[in-house]
């Protein structure tokens, strides 16, 4: 077994003939040495490194080789290796090319073109969104009718489950909200009309707030902020333990299995739970008038049949279903966007709260522009 030999660093020549000379074995052991031996070197003329005299040389001596070409060419001046075999002059050419290589900055683009290039790819990608919820509401609606066709491909467990989530359990949250809706309708509006002696037009104002755009738009909204994250949590977390690949291996549907349920539950409990909102905003409207304004429940009554017809409650109803295809669609696309970490499943989580809200309030928009034009 050959004798190991310790490096040495002689530095010969000035002047532009400067050699650095190694004797001795270029290996690991040795490299902490060496490398501060050679910082200790300036770089301030051209120089060549002689390795005629290396004995064994492993990749920790060509990495210290070519950091110092590097320290060299930074300051402006070449460090040429010489001396070199075949063997090494390969091993330092590998370690050369693995280098991490700086990369430069691109030039900061101002100006119009900039903006208009931001503005056009934000349009383009909301565009290929909204085309992509366009799909899944396709394929909700191709598993539905399939369902229909083959009816013991239906999950009606399923269903009833997730009924329970998204609508029983959601009873009590929404019932408290449309109840202090209700109130505070009744308490601000008493307090502008009775300026007016108008304290009995409270009535109208909380039936027709209630009934034709706050209890059904509050409850998509609060529907929206828990069954759309539950949806994308409990569709991404599937996806990140690769279980929908699982199941298309079974040949099972992940459509089938996962979206039907979910978006039908929604479909059906959705009006339910605006009725009860609407059902506890005129309650706590009720209420409170009767504690501010003194109208008697029979008088609060007979206002509400004589003031607003059924055509409001119709109006308020008809944007239920609406509402539960924009969450489910949108939370079931979002749990399959999840990727296999856990940083995604919450990003995608948030998107699908936020965007599930935005639309459920832009389609109300809509909707009330619709029927004022049509004037209902």
């Amino acid at each position: 077994m050959t004798e190991e030999r310790l490096p040495a660093l002689s530095v010969t020549g000035e002047g532009g003939n400067l050699t650095l000379t190694i004797d001795g074995d270029l290996v690991l052991p040795h490299a902490t040495a060496l490398h501060l031996a050679l910082q200790d070197v300036a770089a301030n003329q051209d120089a060549r490194f002689d390795l005629s005299e290396v004995g064994r040389f492993d990749t920790s001596g060509a990495w210290l080789l070519v950091g110092a070409q590097q320290r060299f060419a930074a300051a402006g001046h070449e460090l040429t290796i010489i001396g070199a075999n075949d063997e090494v002059d390969s091993l330092i050419r590998a370690v050369a090319d693995a280098m991490p290589k700086p990369e430069a900055p691109l030039p900061a683009r101002n100006g119009i073109i900039t903006k208009m290039d931001h503005t056009g790819r934000a349009v383009t990608a909301s565009l290929q969104y909204g085309l992509a919820l366009i799909a899944y509401l396709g394929l909700f609606l191709a598993r539905l009718g399939r369902s229909l066709r083959h009816p013991r491909e239906f999950r009606l467990i399923s269903l009833v489950h997730h009924c329970q989530e998204v609508g029983i359990k959601a009873v009590p949250i929404v019932s408290l909200m449309a109840f202090l809706i209700g109130v505070v309708l009744a308490f601000q509006g008493s307090a502008q009309l009775r300026q007016f002696g108008a304290e009995v037009f409270v009535v109208d104002l909380i039936a027709i707030s209630v009934l034709r755009e706050l209890g059904i738009l509050l409850t998509a909204i609060i529907v929206a902020g828990r069954t759309a994250s539950a949806f994308t949590a409990s569709i991404g977390s599937m996806k990140m333990r690769e279980e929908i690949d699982a199941m298309r291996t079974l040949g099972l549907d992940p459509a089938m299995v996962l979206f039907v349920p979910r978006i039908l539950a929604l479909l059906l409990m959705l009006p339910i739970l605006g009725l009860i909102a609407n059902l506890m905003g005129l309650f706590g409207g009720g209420l409170m008038s009767w504690i501010e304004l003194g109208i008697s429940p029979a008088m609060f009554h007979t206002r509400l049949v004589e003031g607003s017809g059924a055509g409001h409650l119709m109006v308020g109803m008809i944007k239920a279903p609406v509402f539960a295809l924009i969450i489910g669609i949108v939370g079931c696309h979002a749990g399959m966007q999840v990727q296999s970490n856990a940083e995604s499943l919450g990003r995608m989580t948030s998107n699908a709260v936020v965007t599930a809200i935005f639309a459920v309030i832009v389609a109300d928009a809509l909707f009330s522009l619709f029927f004022a034009q049509i004037g209902i």
